[in-house]
């Protein structure tokens, strides 16, 4: 069946196309004839697309529910904290392209492994096994970058995410934050965690943009921020 693949009306770096009823979001992919979690791939006059999968990623999930930043486009230098086994950061690999870079880090070995595979044929994109707790240990291996996205399911989620703003990116970049509810507070509603969220990150950026990412992320929510 031929379909149309157009680009986004917002970001750049990323594509739709309607099947049937559905609206797939895509991006361009980087190896083509390479799937990395079992996503569909299409082609349209010898380019080829990977489906990115709203149900498996975040960052999709605040682009299907109309985010209207998220700090990325072809060339972007990002850092990418909770990259597990790629899934979303091989978009994102995608989406900056062969003039941009994807430091991508996780702290469970495991996860990071399988990683490692979908780094050997990206080379816009390398793996990093540390604590995002401490910058300050990798820093000596991440440059400062245009964005940083975080998707890490602890307590302190946005201290984290704060540090490694205050850290490495640019002045004028871009954060996001995905924040699972749950994984901060179990005996708060979700409503109360993301308001208090809100309240710290206020105090060291501007926040840009918010969304809940119901039906797609159950509980769980993205914040857009700028860097004052």
């Amino acid at each position: 069946m031929a379909i149309k693949i157009t680009n986004h009306p917002r970001f750049h770096g990323v594509f739709e196309t309607e099947l049937g009823r559905r609206k797939l979001l895509l991006t361009q992919n980087l190896v083509p004839g390479t799937q990395v979690y079992g996503e569909n791939l299409f082609k349209q006059e010898g380019v080829e697309y990977r489906e990115w999968v709203i149900q498996r990623s975040k960052l999709a999930a605040a682009i299907a529910k109309g985010i209207s930043q998220i700090g990325m486009k072809p060339g972007s230098t990002v850092l990418y904290l909770g990259c597990a086994s790629g899934t979303t950061s091989s978009h994102v690999s995608d989406l900056v392209g062969k003039d941009g870079f994807v430091f991508a880090l996780d702290f469970a070995p495991r996860v990071l492994r399988d990683m490692v595979f979908v780094c050997q044929a990206r080379r816009n994109i390398t793996p990093i096994l540390a604590d995002a707790f401490h910058p300050e240990r990798y820093a000596h291996r991440v440059l400062a970058v245009d964005a940083v996205f975080q998707d890490i399911a602890q307590k302190n989620q946005a201290e984290i995410f704060l540090r490694n703003c205050d850290m490495f990116l640019r002045q004028g970049g871009f954060g996001i934050l995905a924040v699972k509810a749950r994984s901060v507070d179990v005996t708060k509603r979700p409503k109360e965690i993301f308001a208090r969220v809100r309240e710290q990150l206020e105090k060291q950026v501007t926040i840009v943009d918010y969304r809940e990412l119901d039906p797609y992320e159950k509980d769980h929510c993205v914040f857009v921020v700028k860097k004052k």
